[in-house]
């Protein structure tokens, strides 16, 4: 019987190469780039840290772009090169070589292809250093979210994908066969998270969400990340609105530490967020149409065209990107959004948007049985079907809130994408389901 011990394979990060002048060491990699010059050629050595300057001067018939080595070479002092270091190869053993000529050139600055070459050649191209970047952003921005929440008292919970009811309402499910019975993807983890609200208080998510609606827009994709999180004990929600602010402030300050070179590649100029300022939907609304001379055609609602005005209004206004919408009208909301004492009209509920974009959802929620029970009889809904939710309710809940962020309408925005599907690893919209 062979026994296992637990080591580790040795990972060496790029930076702390530095430490090891005048030392030989092992490195495993992709060769991003090779320049040939006379006698000999610079190797560009792409490893899970960055990118390392290596200088070979070793026969190099069979090495290409694209091929996967472990390299042996000595460190050396290199003023010239970014790190202020280089490897000189002293050995190479080729472990893995293309089997044909990429259709698209990913090792320069950036892909130079159309979005749908970008999708189509996903595992290629995600190997260009700026496409990479993006997903190191989005990585630590979910870092930074987990640091923060964990921080403050949050417990990540992970809820079912497959369930039995819808808990948005409306069409906009994916429904299968779950051994002869009916079930749907799941379009929210909100009947779960209410649920667990009741046992551990507070409780976030980082998850997979699924919405069957057939749009064709740079804004919406049919799988996409959801930051979600319930906290129990709140007085208002206005108190989630802080504490998205509180979060997302600590998260760019991470991103400043973390992602450097990645914001460097992008331009990116991270927002201030020590606050955010407020309006009602009913001022936003008014307040865009007197200025830009625009009829209110929809009232319960903003068109994509009002939430970009609506940005920049904000933004020449108070010098904030960001702004919450907040007593969006009760019509609009979901069932469980509780609405606002002496108005039933509106409810306590707000959005987000950052860059005239839409990428939160939140609310104060309705924790009382009967207040629930009535208002899904007020609106014709079948309380029955909604057993295995309202036992929650039944056996008692806290006053609770929670909202939910779209990871990757965050990351575009932020990184001043044009199109949702770049901030998506392999995105799922209606006319794309492979790579």
């Amino acid at each position: 019987m062979k026994v296992i011990k637990k080591e580790l394979n040795n990972y060496m990060e790029i930076s702390s190469l530095g430490a090891c002048l005048g030392q030989r060491v092992e490195l495993f990699g992709r060769i991003h780039k090779i320049r040939v010059m006379s006698g000999f050629a610079f190797v560009i050595l792409r490893t899970g840290g960055g990118f390392l300057q290596c200088v070979c001067d070793l026969p190099m018939e069979n090495l290409t772009e694209g091929a996967w080595v472990r390299l042996e070479g000595v460190v050396a002092e290199e003023p010239r090169s970014k790190a202020g270091f280089e490897v000189r190869i002293e050995r190479i053993e080729i472990l893995s070589l293309p089997a044909e000529e990429p259709p698209v050139v990913v090792n320069n600055r950036e892909v130079n292809a159309s979005l749908s070459t970008l999708l189509d050649y996903r595992p290629l191209t995600l190997r260009n250093e700026k496409e990479t970047a993006v997903f190191k952003v989005q990585s630590e921005i979910c870092k930074g979210i987990r640091a923060f929440l964990d921080g403050q008292g949050f417990v990540e919970i992970h809820t079912p994908k497959i369930v039995g009811g819808n808990a948005e309402g409306g069409a906009n499910v994916f429904g299968l066969d779950y051994f002869g019975k009916p079930a749907f993807l799941a379009q929210s983890p909100q009947f779960y998270k209410q649920t667990m609200v009741g046992v551990f208080q507070r409780v976030y998510e980082i998850a997979p969400v699924f919405r069957a609606e057939k749009h064709h827009t740079a804004r919406h994709i049919n799988e996409y990340t959801g930051v979600d999180l319930e906290m129990g004990f709140i007085h208002s929600f206005e108190e989630l609105m802080a504490l998205e602010t509180a979060m997302l402030d600590s998260v760019f300050e991470h991103l400043k530490e973390s992602c450097e070179k990645e914001l460097a590649l992008w331009k990116v100029e991270l927002p201030v967020v020590d606050s955010i300022p407020a309006i009602s939907f009913e001022e936003a609304k008014e307040w865009v149409a007197r200025v830009y001379g625009r009829p209110i055609t929809d009232v319960y609602d903003f068109e994509p065209e009002e939430e970009k005005l609506l940005g920049e209004l904000v933004k020449k206004e108070t010098g904030s990107e960001f702004v919450f919408v907040t007593h969006y009208k009760t019509a609009k909301r979901p069932f469980y959004t509780m609405e606002t004492p002496g108005n039933p009209e509106v409810t306590e509920s707000f959005d987000l948007l950052f860059r005239g974009m839409e990428i939160t959802t939140g609310g104060q929620r309705i924790h009382n049985y009967h207040a629930q029970v009535a208002k899904m009889e007020r609106l014709g809904m079948e309380v029955d079907a909604f057993e295995s939710y309202l036992m929650a309710h039944k056996y008692g809940l806290p006053p609770h809130g929670g909202l939910g962020i779209g990871l990757e309408r965050l990351t575009a925005r932020l990184l001043g994408l044009d199109n949702l599907r770049r901030a998506a690893l392999f995105p799922r919209d209606t006319e794309r389901l492979t790579p």
